[in-house]
């Protein structure tokens, strides 16, 4: 998956992810604004949440639920100033949980990263549109 896209195909795009990622857990990289939150709203959306998804900037992780039961733990780590930070909220937990683990701004923590992530790239190009690539 290596094409631009324009917000009109986020459902797709989200539909893509979600059947080509072999483990649950997803590294969104791309500049501020670029649209990481935004699809991930739309990965929630199509994995069956219904709960309001906003990024956890400050709290670092939000938690939510799908009709299925089944848990998404959506991490920002903009804010994050050292590893510790993360190891205090249990990140090692979280990842090894089986659960959907989205994160914004793995690049924080890259030491603490699992090494069956898939990373999703996003960068913006000249025409507005999105290159997002699935590694």
């Amino acid at each position: 998956m290596n094409k631009n896209y324009s917000l009109e195909d986020i459902t797709f795009i989200a539909k893509e992810l979600i059947s080509n990622t072999k483990h649950k857990v997803l590294l969104f990289y791309g500049d501020m604004g670029v649209g990481k939150t935004t699809l991930i709203k739309e990965i929630c959306k199509t994995i069956g949440s219904d709960d309001i998804i906003s990024s956890p900037t400050f709290s670092l992780v939000n938690e939510y639920h799908t009709n299925t039961s089944e848990i998404i733990y959506h991490f920002d780590f903009y804010r994050i100033e050292n590893d510790e930070e993360a190891l205090d909220i249990g990140i090692e937990e979280y990842f090894s949980s089986g659960h959907w683990c989205l994160i914004e701004w793995p690049e924080n923590i890259k030491n603490l990263l699992p090494l069956n992530a898939s990373e999703v790239i996003i960068n913006l190009t000249d025409n507005n549109f999105r290159n997002i690539q699935l590694k």
